[in-house]
């Protein structure tokens, strides 16, 4: 069954992000900022991409949204880093389009034959997955085919992973269960259905279709930066993170393919 992700990499967009900006060209100034698009880069180089590109299931397509203007070192920068990875597909899209309908657009061209089911789901560049996650999806899609044929639209759901945080020192962080949280959160898009998975806020698909929740330990990773969108407004708690043990970092490396050595060379 066909696998869809998409990540957002830096698109200025209408609309679809909580730090709000008065104008396009405010918007550009904050998302291309030099010192933010270092600090994406590193999270990208060392976070989100290596389970991806390690997934014991490597049958899917990642598009990587950006903007048509991003500046052209960064531009170049992202497709040296994705260049050997075959499920990547950069998609440059004009900025200021409104957020919902530019991303539905993105899934949708990538998703080819529109008559066939596919499986989807969304991923921030600070964020990362278990390799385990694309084989996973697809079992659960065979196991609970029958439920996902009745349907237009269905959430298969991994709950249970961490949150962390990279910098010099390596990895702080710690184990989390957060239903519905967006990471790893998949959806079951029936033949025919152009609704995506970027049609609904990730906190209310339980209310607009059924969902299948799995448990399965260290299936996703939350990172958090000073950047995160979601962690800008007052009154957000810091969570109580610690720096992973030995066997932590040994558990990040086989079950995300973060190299803990390498995050530290990277932040330092």
């Amino acid at each position: 069954m066909r696998v869809i992700g998409l990540c957002r990499f830096s698109y200025p967009a209408s609309g679809g992000f909580q730090v709000e900006h008065n104008s396009l060209e405010a918007r550009r100034a904050y998302l291309y900022d030099d010192a933010r698009m270092a600090d994406r880069f590193r999270h990208f180089e060392t976070i989100a991409l290596p389970g991806l590109r390690a997934q014991t299931d490597p049958g899917f397509t990642l598009g990587i949204v950006t903007g048509s203007d991003l500046p052209e070192r960064w531009m170049t920068r992202l497709l040296d880093l994705t260049e050997d990875m075959p499920q990547a597909v950069i998609l440059p899209l004009e900025p200021g389009q409104q957020h919902r309908p530019a991303m539905r657009a993105a899934l949708n061209q990538l998703r080819g034959d529109p008559d066939r089911p596919c499986l989807q789901f969304r991923h921030d560049d600070d964020d990362a997955v278990s390799v385990h996650f694309v084989a996973r999806l697809k079992q659960t899609a065979r196991d609970c085919r029958p439920l996902l044929d009745r349907h237009r639209l269905a959430a298969i759901d991994f709950n249970t992973g961490w949150v962390a945080r990279p910098g010099p020192a390596g990895m702080d962080a710690m184990r989390s269960c957060n239903p519905y949280w967006g990471v790893a959160l998949a959806m079951w898009v029936r033949g025919g259905e152009t609704r995506s998975i970027f049609n609904f806020n990730h906190y209310k698909v339980v209310a607009n279709m059924p969902t299948i929740t799995r448990n399965d330990p260290d299936m996703f990773l939350r990172g958090q930066n000073d950047f995160n969108d979601s962690r800008q407004k007052k009154g957000v708690k810091a969570d109580p993170l610690v720096p992973l043990t030995a066997a932590e970092e040994a558990l990040f490396a086989s079950e995300f393919a973060i190299d803990c050595d390498r995050v530290r060379d990277v932040f330092a």
